[in-house]
């Protein structure tokens, strides 16, 4: 199942969720993804997207269980799960106004 977030950012910390996001997909992509194989992630993508209010991180992410993920990485020793948490705990800005328009799934 996909699981889709959508989070307000501050603006004085885009630059800086936007450097971590580059060193989690360049040079820490390994360490990443071993963090999402214990998580039961398949997949996960994050943009942000420029809006009136000021910039919004959309995620996208595919587990067949999004809660026992969140749960393994918000208990995560990882530097890398750890480094996560901070940076965008200080960068978030409250919930994004957002609705899933469409929800398609074969059975």
């Amino acid at each position: 199942m996909i699981h889709l977030v959508a989070r307000r950012i501050d603006p004085d910390q885009r630059e800086h969720v936007v450097e971590w996001l580059r060193t989690v997909d360049g040079p820490r992509r390994e360490e990443a993804l071993a963090s999402l194989e214990t998580e039961g992630i398949r997949h996960e993508t994050a943009m942000i997207l420029e809006g009136i209010d000021g910039p919004v991180i959309v995620y996208a992410m595919e587990s067949d269980d999004v809660e026992r993920a969140r749960t393994i990485a918000d208990d995560s020793p990882r530097p890398i799960d750890g480094e996560h948490r901070a940076v965008m705990r200080a960068a978030d800005a409250g919930a994004a106004d957002a609705d899933i328009l469409l929800d398609l799934r074969p059975a």
